[in-house]
């Protein structure tokens, strides 16, 4: 009886795990997809994974909106710098072309004095380029119609405001006194600024026939004409913008 009351309790027990083994299984089952993960643990993933999603795609725009803005500032610095290359070299220009730096580059020297004197025949101890120092202003005059790009005589630069004018027993340049001998320094082609002046019946054959002078010109590769050692004021003139602005105030 005892052996049979054993079994018995056996049994029972072996009943109850079996049921409680197939209501684990049971409920695992009902609560797993796949097997593998619990429902609510997956539900936790794809809630991270969307959350993960929508990170990156607010970052990526981000990023793609810094590029484009670091694109645009690249794009204006070039901008920025090519304007102010350009108005670099037009500032530069606008210098050469005013006389207020100083030059260099190929062009002629032409040197003017004054007669040779006769032997036994003094003269009248007047210097004859001096005299006809408009004959100074015509060969400038020719120079800058052959293209010269940059004149100087005795070492003071011509300039629009530049007077050429007789003054006592000398003859003013930019109200400095000069004498002969002249050098006058042109920048330009050398063999065109040639040519202008040595054309028959030209300024330098007038110079040497007509009045004796002497005329020499050299072809020179490279020359320095220094700048306008002067001050340019304006009294009278003024930009269109400023003359704007005063009728408007």
């Amino acid at each position: 009886m005892k052996n049979k009351g054993g079994i018995v309790v056996i049994t029972v027990l072996a009943l109850l795990i079996g049921l409680i083994i197939s209501v684990q299984i049971s409920t695992t089952e009902s609560s797993d997809v796949g097997g593998l993960i619990p429902v609510g643990k997956l539900v936790g993933l794809e809630q991270q994974l969307k959350e993960l999603r929508t990170e990156k795609e607010t970052i990526m725009q981000e990023y793609l909106e810094l590029e484009a803005r670091l694109e645009e500032i690249e794009q204006k610095n070039l901008s920025e710098n090519a304007l102010m290359q350009a108005v670099t070299q037009d500032l530069e220009k606008y210098k050469m072309s005013s006389g207020v730096v100083d030059v260099v580059g190929p062009g002629i020297i032409v040197t003017v004095d004054d007669p040779i004197p006769i032997e036994g025949n003094p003269g009248d101890g007047y210097s004859t380029i001096m005299l006809r120092y408009d004959l100074l202003l015509s060969l400038v005059n020719k120079l800058k119609d052959a293209g010269a790009e940059a004149i100087s005589i005795n070492g003071q630069r011509i300039i629009a405001t530049t007077e050429i004018s007789l003054a006592g027993e000398n003859v003013n340049i930019n109200a400095i006194p000069t004498a002969p001998p002249y050098s006058i320094k042109a920048i330009g082609n050398p063999d065109t600024l040639e040519s202008t002046l040595t054309i028959r019946y030209g300024i330098v054959e007038t110079m040497r026939n007509n009045y004796g002078l002497q005329v020499s010109l050299s072809k020179q590769k490279e020359l320095t004409i220094p700048r306008y050692s002067g001050v340019i004021k304006f009294r009278y003139a003024k930009t269109v913008d400023e003359v704007t602005e005063t009728v408007e105030e």
